[in-house]
């Protein structure tokens, strides 16, 4: 099964592929690490957003996307831009998508700690929540 992990962050989702085959990880080449909206967005920036990413998603043939969820609240609440890069992921036809809150990805990742150190995924350092967001959607699948 391939899963791409999301983090949204301000007008970015920066994704991340892992594939389990059998009891192995592998994380697949992709051509994007992340999808960007323009800060001054039209009607149809968001549906090319929502295209580009929706095509990303077959091309690799992903078969569920994970979204690391944002606070609604507080001083780590997430932008109007990053809920609407949301909605646009989620009404994509076709497209398996589930959330991840804080809680259930700390009680996974104690439950099946990450088989490896981040820094040894080859992955660029932005891409760690979107990574741990696949891997927890693997844990609970």
């Amino acid at each position: 099964m391939r899963i791409c992990g999301v983090e949204l962050t301000a007008n970015d989702a920066v994704i991340s592929l892992i594939e389990l085959e059998g009891e192995h990880f592998t994380l697949p080449d992709c051509r994007a690490r992340k999808l960007s909206l323009p800060k001054e967005h039209t009607r149809e920036d968001l549906q090319r957003f929502q295209f580009a990413f929706a095509k990303l998603m077959s091309d690799y043939k992903v078969d569920k996307v994970a979204i690391k969820e944002r606070m609604t609240k507080g001083k780590f609440a997430g932008g109007s831009v990053s809920f609407k890069l949301e909605s646009a992921i989620q009404l994509i036809a076709d497209l398996d998508v589930i959330t991840l809150s804080s809680a259930q990805v700390k009680t996974a990742l104690s439950d099946n700690p990450l088989p490896i150190t981040f820094s040894d995924t080859e992955l660029k350092g932005f891409q760690e929540g979107a990574f741990t967001a696949a891997y927890v959607a693997h844990m609970l699948n």
